[in-house]
């Protein structure tokens, strides 16, 4: 009775209070065992035997990593010969195949998150994922479910889909789908709360910094995505640096064991990030592998089994684990390449493994239109005819000056050289604007080098002779003068985010005054900002000699291509804004990351006090006008929105019953929203129509629902939503279940956050 009372209390919360005062997560063992359900059932058969013929040896040799002079993978398990089991390689990036030659570069996360089109994030998964498989790659580690982007300044929110937990969870399930039915063993990151890259680990004596969460945050908000990633089949969970109220997130048994494992039932296998295991009894608490060595494993784990400290159930779970998601995705057949042969040390004689196919470039390029996104236009684009004469300015217009084999290469800091320099762990403050050529990535783990840049330059250029236009450029200069008779002048600026350092601000001085100068002598200035994040804009937004602003993030490779085609009218800007852009830093509820304290202790804490109010929630709950609102984004046309019908079904949850995670009635559609959505304007266009949904005792307004519809003039389509149970639900932390509440939900259906066109309710 006493024991199970414990227990009980022990559920309640994720956050307890320790007499340090300091938040703690509750213990939860031991380990489950994978069951094998569903879709995982023929594979976990399949591992099930394999590893049931292999020695305690052999199963220790899959669940860690070793040193390859055969590749240049991130990571290489051990192999075991005598079974003919080959091993498995893991490599990055989030936007292609990092540091290798003969791939692509896709647009990065942010810029998928910003098209809103799950179609295109699913095309460019799999044809990403057919890359990695073509250089023998298993596990490719991605895609990004956290950081969600807690405070603005976050390096790695550029790697994410958006902010907002719902976005997120829809693109980051695609995707897993993409790479899997590639062949890839897809890696869902970083679990869990790794909001920020400031103490994201231990270095030089300081503990990472502890996220703090209480329980209902926690699954409201940052295991929303992961949640949806599991539901999608994804076949590993990369841990996080970070810990998690005082428990590093690679031994936190509360997360891997009892949320992870219990909680959503997941079926696949947990990797360490790079070097972040602290103990050898991780084991225990549900981590299944470690990278890129041995950590506190290899013969210590071999003897910990001997010794009864960890299980030999636990062992054999582990390595089940982790041939089940090998077999999950097909890597058992014949056409699976040999692990990391197309991975090799550029400056070395290897062979040619070109991963490209030619499928992958319409993908590549619709893509990099998609998440371009117009937030002013005073009427000058698109241009109404051929220009005479066109200006360029600005470092970012321009290819940087190398691209080549080296460190800069590899991680993604061809245009910001200092970043190359710098050691992680190591304070830095970084130009927030890469002067040295154009972005379209983000820099380190997250980033890939592409096959060319198609410059903003180079494509204005090649259209300029087609169509017999002048163009003037001035790339260097803070101040350039502006020949007067110009038709338009262009302004290409940029913000670059990295893995390892948040960002100094949201905006930078040089930027802002060449904006301003060039506008000061020119009466048409269309400012362009490739951006990894938010960049603020009311330094100059309101000038009246700015007529059109385009958010241009992050394209990959096709990235002046695609910009010329919009600018030009040949394609429609149809992005919307995955996060809000403020007037000033001040709007945003959390800013900055979180440091040491007046203390400057060595125990850094990151109370999460905010609850689930980030991004628009809390501009909403607040009444903060933003500059641009999460899911703002302008068209050359103009839609209507009519004949809203929203329609109960006869599964209607049950009020106030609490459903656990892994219950699938969570999934049941328990209602239908319908609209009319019609291209009322004079060109072709695509809408993204937004349902968001008013629930009792939590923000006024949530995303629970999107749908990109493209339009010809006059066109009118329907957009549905189905919503399901989990849509209209909160999390009981006394239950520890999902719960719909008694009483009435609005529905809001419109172009933006802040732009409803049309209201209804739904009562429980």
């Amino acid at each position: 009775m006493q024991s199970s009372l414990v227990a009980t209390l022990s559920a309640l919360a994720l956050v307890a209070l320790a007499s340090s005062g300091y938040a703690q997560s509750p213990p939860v063992y031991p380990s489950p065992l994978g069951k094998g359900l569903g879709k995982w059932t023929d594979a976990y058969a399949n591992a099930r035997e394999l590893v049931g013929q292999m020695t305690l040896e052999e199963q220790v040799n899959i669940t860690r990593g070793f040193a390859s002079s055969d590749n240049t993978c991130a990571g290489n398990t051990g192999t075991v010969p005598r079974l003919g089991w080959p091993g498995i390689c893991l490599h990055d990036a989030g936007n292609g195949v990092r540091a290798a030659d003969l791939v692509n570069s896709y647009p990065s996360a942010i810029h998928v998150g910003a098209s809103w089109d799950k179609k295109l994030a699913y095309e460019r998964a799999y044809y990403m994922g057919h890359e990695f498989k073509a250089k023998g790659v298993n596990v490719l580690l991605g895609p990004n479910a956290g950081p969600l982007g807690r405070t603005p300044l976050g390096g790695r929110t550029w790697e994410g889909f958006s902010v907002d937990p719902y976005l997120s969870g829809q693109l980051n399930a695609v995707t897993i789908i993409g790479h899997q039915d590639a062949g890839v063993i897809a890696n869902i990151k970083h679990f869990i709360a790794n909001e920020q890259e400031t103490y994201r680990r231990a270095y030089f004596g300081v503990e990472a910094v502890s996220a703090n969460i209480d329980d209902k945050t926690l699954h409201e908000f940052y295991l929303w995505p992961f949640m949806d990633g599991v539901k999608a089949g994804v076949a590993s969970v990369l841990c996080s640096y970070n810990r998690i109220n005082s428990t590093y997130a690679c031994e936190n048994s509360k997360l891997m064991n009892g949320i992870l494992k219990t909680e959503l039932a997941f079926e696949g296998f947990v990797l360490l990030d790079w070097n972040g295991q602290h103990n050898l009894y991780s084991a225990n608490a549900g981590l299944d592998m470690v990278m890129p060595g041995g950590g506190f494993w290899g013969d210590n784990l071999t003897e910990a089994v001997r010794n009864k400290s960890v299980s030999q159930d636990r062992v054999t779970d582990m390595a089940t684990r982790i041939l089940a998601a090998w077999y999950l995705v097909g890597q058992n057949g014949t056409e699976f390449p040999v692990p990391g042969i197309g991975m090799k040390n550029l400056t070395q004689p290897h062979e040619q493994v070109d991963a490209r196919v030619p499928e992958s470039r319409p993908v590549i390029l619709d893509g990099a239109i998609a998440g371009h996104v117009l937030v002013k236009n005073d009427g000058v684009l698109p241009f109404k005819k051929n220009l005479v004469m066109l200006s360029v300015y600005g470092y970012d217009a321009t290819i940087p000056d190398t691209k080549n084999t080296d460190t800069l290469f590899q991680l993604g800091y061809t245009s910001s050289q200092e970043m190359g320099q710098a050691v992680l762990g190591t304070e830095q403050h970084f130009d927030q604007a890469a002067r040295g050529g154009t972005i379209v990535t983000g820099g380190r783990a997250g980033a890939n080098g592409p096959a060319y840049i198609d410059d903003p330059l180079s494509a204005i250029q090649q259209r300029a002779k087609a169509d017999g236009t002048w163009v003037n450029w001035d790339l260097t200069s803070a101040n350039p003068d502006v020949n007067a008779a110009s038709d338009a002048c262009l302004v290409f600026i940029n913000a670059i985010a990295t893995e390892g350092w948040d960002r100094e601000g949201l905006h930078d001085d040089f930027s802002d005054g060449l904006v301003l100068n060039v506008a000061s002598k020119c009466a048409n200035t269309i400012v362009i900002i490739h951006a990894a994040g938010v960049r603020l804009v009311d330094q100059w937004i309101e000038h009246p000699n700015v007529t059109a602003t385009v958010i241009a993030h992050l394209p990959g490779q096709d990235s002046g291509d695609a910009l010329v085609k919009l600018i030009y009218g040949e394609a429609g800007f149809s992005g919307k804004l995955p996060y809000t852009l403020a007037k000033n830093e001040s709007d945003y509820e959390v800013y900055a990351p979180c440091g040491r304290g007046p203390s400057n202790t060595t125990d850094p804490q990151c109370d999460f006090t905010e609850g689930v109010y980030i991004d628009y929630r809390h501009f909403d709950e607040k009444n903060i006008t933003p500059r641009y609102e999460f899911g703002f984004g302008l068209s050359y046309t103009s839609f209507d929105y009519s004949s809203l019908l929203i329609e109960p079904l006869g599964t209607k949850p049950e009020r106030q019953v609490s459903v656990p995670s892994s219950d699938e009635r969570l999934w049941d559609v328990v209602a239908t929203v319908n609209a009319t959505v019609t291209n009322n304007g004079a060109v072709p266009g695509a809408e993204v129509a937004q349902l968001y949904l008013g629930i009792p005792n939590s923000p006024p307004k949530q995303l629970r629902g999107f749908a990109k519809v493209p339009l010809s003039v006059s066109e009118s389509a329907q957009v549905g939503f189905e919503l399901t149970r989990r849509d209209f639900s909160v999390w009981d932390v006394v239950t520890q279940g999902w719960v719909v509440q008694e009483g009435g939900y609005a529905v809001y259906v419109g172009a933006s956050s802040r732009d409803i066109r049309l209201t209804g309710s739904i009562a429980f």
